[in-house]
């Protein structure tokens, strides 16, 4: 029992210690995934282009 105690405790020790130096290192690339945020949500914005009809033979261009 003694064991497993001390095996919980440190298995969460390890996790925070790993959500820390995630922490740490988000700012460096804070501005990275925010560019990347902006490009995409800018793509989105942008509508859809209609589908280029085909012509057939014998149509004419203008209407």
């Amino acid at each position: 029992m003694k064991q497993l105690i001390s095996v919980l405790v440190a298995a969460m020790f390890a996790a925070a210690s790993v959500a820390a130096v995630a922490q740490d290192k988000a700012p460096e690339n804070a501005k990275t995934t925010q560019k990347a945020k902006a490009k995409s949500k800018a793509k989105a914005d942008k509508p859809a282009k209609a589908p280029k009809k085909t012509q057939k033979k014998g149509e004419d261009t203008k209407k």
